[in-house]
């Protein structure tokens, strides 16, 4: 007989999420994803200047404000077929770049490594041990026994204290825990460096964006940075060298600990290759445009269907014809009006609650979809659509991982393995480690160009009087990032986001085909249905920002809550 599992809300995710699962046979059979808050700033946004979206788009998520600050002003300019100077999509790719070192880096260590590391065991290991085990896989040079010894003895007190501060609440002595004590230990010393090296990817964030979260710097036309080589008020050799110190510490952290971590832990829990799957078609986008016009990307982007690579088909640019024709937005069983999909130019986001119906309306997220087909997007889709079609680097970086975790499991695996729960963790190290190769080689073009002499950050936008539409697109961490703008005479007449979280997130849809998290959990094996770790292992792979999927709202229009400012 089945057993109903309901996990509300699911940790270590940003925002709100329910997953009900139903467990039969010690696997899911059934499985619902439901958003329980309300995403309502497409709403704010009708009626605005469009030069301003970017500062309200931005709070869909208050930490991947970056990817949907830019998406914006993307969309704007994509409306007004506007080319911005080199040097705006060079600042803005570094931007992009540094906040996607820091999300990759914060999800692996502090937001899913706890699903797979016992923290528990660490009092146990040897650190001589561990410190012979990691100078055997990775030249970093901070595994050293002394330092080892005293991340353990500070776990140690912890457990001995019955206070676990950030590690409380594991499903710590899970049989699917397998790690030695001294993997355990390698992994928490690295949770705890992970912690200073990500601030220092979002340092580079915040010295070009002028704060973070929530960036200051970017405009419809460009980017507000003043370049002046001679004034110590803008961009200047300082500035830019100080940015290339910091990327030259995280750079060797992801090359040597983050992508060696990744690796070793796919190959010790090799099994979870054959589970999370789902759909197996994907979608991603290019981006890292290396010139003005945006005809030339470091980062690739296609499509591919039902787990056949050479169904692989590159997209060229962001004016790609059959993407802008094919994403639709479905509401049959999500709480908004209507029932059906639209066309993001013709969306609407008009809420609707009910109660949780498992065969009616149960969730706040839309449900996404390419010519009426679920698709996965993120690092996953990204990685499988840019090695399907001969991506260079990402050729290089996914054949080094295979090796790697090949070696290190004493069997093959490949390309197709990657389609999984734990090729999803793989695929996200491996964009990490080409984002680090990326973030050096954009700041060497802004150099290149700055040194020259070009000091030109903005094109002032003009808007016509009739109606324009533009899609802005990125390839944020999480996967394809879409905003929808139509203006009409200088005003915001619709706007729709489609975000990476509501791509995989997504209920079910009018001919009841279910989204990406519930396809990817059908099958997924649960040991113990009252400590449902293996649930959380496959949902934290998409690692889920049901921020950016939606906002909090009260339907009767009273206050929800009150900040006050000091």
């Amino acid at each position: 007989m089945a057993t109903r599992v309901t996990i509300d809300p699911i940790t270590r995710i940003e925002g709100h999420l329910r997953i009900d699962v139903e467990v039969d046979a010690g696997a899911v059979s059934k499985a619902w994803a439901s958003c329980t808050m309300w995403r309502g700033i497409e709403k704010i946004l009708l009626g605005r200047d469009p030069r301003e979206a970017w500062l309200f788009a931005q709070r869909f998520c208050g930490v991947c404000t970056t990817v949907h600050a830019i998406a914006s002003v993307r969309a704007v300019e994509d409306a007004l077929a506007l080319e911005i100077p080199p040097n705006a999509q060079y600042i803005r790719n570094l931007v992009l770049l540094a906040h996607g070192l820091h999300d990759h880096i914060v999800h692996f260590y502090h937001l899913s490594a706890l699903d797979w590391v016992d923290v528990t065991t660490v009092p146990a290991a040897d650190p001589a041990k561990t410190a012979a085990l990691a100078e055997s896989v990775s030249p970093w040079p901070h595994n050293g026994r002394v330092a080892l010894a005293g991340v353990r003895d500070k776990v140690k007190a912890l457990v001995e204290s019955g206070q676990l501060g950030p590690f409380a609440h594991g499903y710590w002595g899970h049989p699917a825990m397998r790690l030695s004590p001294e993997v355990n230990l390698l992994a928490v010393s690295h949770y705890l460096q992970a912690i200073d090296v990500q601030r220092k990817a979002n340092q580079v964030v915040a010295m070009l964006g002028g704060k973070s979260p929530h960036i200051q710097n970017v405009a419809v036309g460009g980017v507000m940075n003043a370049v002046n080589l001679d004034s110590l008020a803008t961009l200047n050799v300082d500035r830019l060298w100080a940015m290339k110190d910091l990327l030259e510490e995280v750079v060797p952290f992801v090359h040597q600990v983050y992508f060696v971590d990744a690796c070793a832990i796919a190959a010790f829990y090799a099994d979870w290759f054959g589970h999370g799957a789902g759909h197996r078609s994907y979608l991603a986008v290019p981006d890292l445009p290396v010139d003005g016009p945006a005809t030339s990307f470091d980062l690739p982007g296609g499509t591919l269907f039902d787990g056949d690579l050479a169904t692989v088909r590159r997209m060229k640019d962001w004016k790609d014809a059959p993407l802008r024709k094919a994403v639709t937005e479905d509401v049959t069983h999500a709480w908004y009006r209507g029932k059906g999909a639209l066309h993001p130019f013709d969306g609407e986001t008009v809420p609707a609650l009910t109660d949780w119906e498992e065969g009616g309306k149960y969730s706040w997220v839309k449900a996404p979809r390419y010519d009426g087909r679920p698709m996965e997007v993120g690092p996953l889709a990204q990685v499988l659509v840019g090695y399907a079609s001969g991506d260079p680097l990402t050729k290089k970086w996914v054949d080094k991982a295979l090796e790697v975790v090949s070696g290190l499991a004493g069997r093959k695996v490949g390309p197709s393995d990657l389609m999984s729960t734990m090729g999803r963790h793989l695929a996200r190290a491996v964009r990490c480690a080409m984002l680090a190769e990326l973030a050096l080689k954009h700041w060497q073009l802004l150099a290149d160009n700055v040194l020259k002499g070009d000091a030109t950050t903005f094109v002032p936008p003009t808007f016509p009087k009739g109606e324009v539409s533009g899609l802005g697109l990125h390839e944020a961490p999480r996967g394809t990032l879409s905003h929808w703008a139509v203006v009409e005479a200088g005003r915001i007449k619709n706007y729709q986001a489609v975000v990476p979280t509501t791509w995989n997130a997504s209920p079910r849809d009018e001919k009841g085909a279910v989204g990406p998290y519930e396809a990817a959990l059908l099958a997924n094996p649960v040991a113990d249905a009252e400590r449902p770790l293996e649930v959380l292992r496959t949902v934290h792979s998409f690692d889920p920002c049901m921020a950016c999927a939606c906002h909090t709202f009260d339907a009767s229009g009273k206050p929800v809550a009150t900040v006050k400012v000091l």
